[in-house]
């Protein structure tokens, strides 16, 4: 399937910012056997005093731009074009969850892709005794891995509500796990910190996510929205799955990968510092259209 995504995200601040610098991970990446970034562009305006794109320690492609000069807006547009391929469900041939811990030892490599980066704690997303609880209330040891993964999935699907008024992007994954309201920031989030507390690596995938308006409904423009889920190492033979737990399904072709990494932190769409004063908005407009 071939898509065209517009992003647009839009900063206003009260007071002018005299100095910024920020790293924006927006462009889809190149996934060999799943999706192939076409073409891409970034425009900003104003246009920045430095820009320099680089690859991170995960294979995300950063662009850096820094600001010297005041000013009141930032808009951060993105136009790109992907090739997403379907990929099939293969057969369950994971290990036993008992059994996945002796896999992992196995593995002396630590390049960027290994799950040992995605076993323990991170930055943003410390474990906690409640988070292991919950796991195992819903995945037994003998189960497989994937089994696993998407039982603690469903069931989180089941328990928590969406709400996008329930948490910010600061919010800890404990608190939205205890209120079960949140977004699929939250969702992600705390779905990792569960597979985590019973030795399966996870990590936090951002993208795009295409959605279909109802029978009969017009698409609308701005609709689509920035979108995240998770990935899952289920052992040597069937290496990284990936699982939205906001929607309760395994990652198909309406899912666009932009950046992988162990939380949000790692991913985050744009994140940087400024200097200015008094209070800013922000506005987030995305288009996924189907070719």
């Amino acid at each position: 399937m071939l898509y065209d995504v517009n992003l647009e995200i839009t900063y206003d601040y009260a007071s002018p910012a005299n100095s910024g610098r920020h790293a924006l991970r927006l462009v889809p990446a190149t996934v060999p056997g799943e999706q192939h970034l076409e073409s891409s562009s970034i425009r900003l305006s104003p246009g920045p005093s430095e820009r320099r794109d680089r690859i991170d320690f995960f294979g995300n492609a950063v662009t850096d731009v820094a600001y010297r000069r005041p000013h009141s807006e930032l808009v951060f547009s993105l136009a790109a074009r992907i090739n997403r391929t379907a990929t099939p469900e293969e057969f369950d041939i994971s290990p036993p969850l008992k059994s996945l811990g002796r896999e992992l030892r196995a593995i002396q490599s630590l390049k960027p892709d290994e799950p040992v980066h995605f076993l323990t704690a991170s930055p943003r997303l410390p474990l906690a005794p409640a988070f292991a609880v919950y796991a195992r209330q819903h995945a037994t040891p003998d189960m497989s891995a994937i089994s696993a993964v998407e039982t603690i999935g469903r069931a989180l699907h089941a328990d928590m509500d969406f709400d996008a008024d329930a948490t910010t992007v600061d919010t800890p994954a404990l608190e939205a796990f205890e209120r079960r309201h949140g977004v699929c920031q939250d969702f992600s989030h705390i779905m990792i910190a569960c597979l985590r507390s019973i030795g399966i690596p996870a990590g936090y995938v951002s993208g795009f996510l295409r959605t279909i308006p109802p029978e009969g409904k017009p698409r609308l423009e701005g609709a689509d929205a920035m979108h995240a889920w998770i990935r899952a190492w289920c052992g040597m033979d069937v290496g990284w799955i990936e699982y939205d737990p906001t929607n309760a399904l395994r990652v198909g072709q309406d899912h666009i990968v932009v950046a992988r990494g162990r939380d949000y932190g790692d991913t985050a769409p744009v994140k940087g510092v400024l200097r200015t004063s008094g209070t800013q908005t922000t506005d987030h407009k995305v288009d996924v259209i189907p070719r």
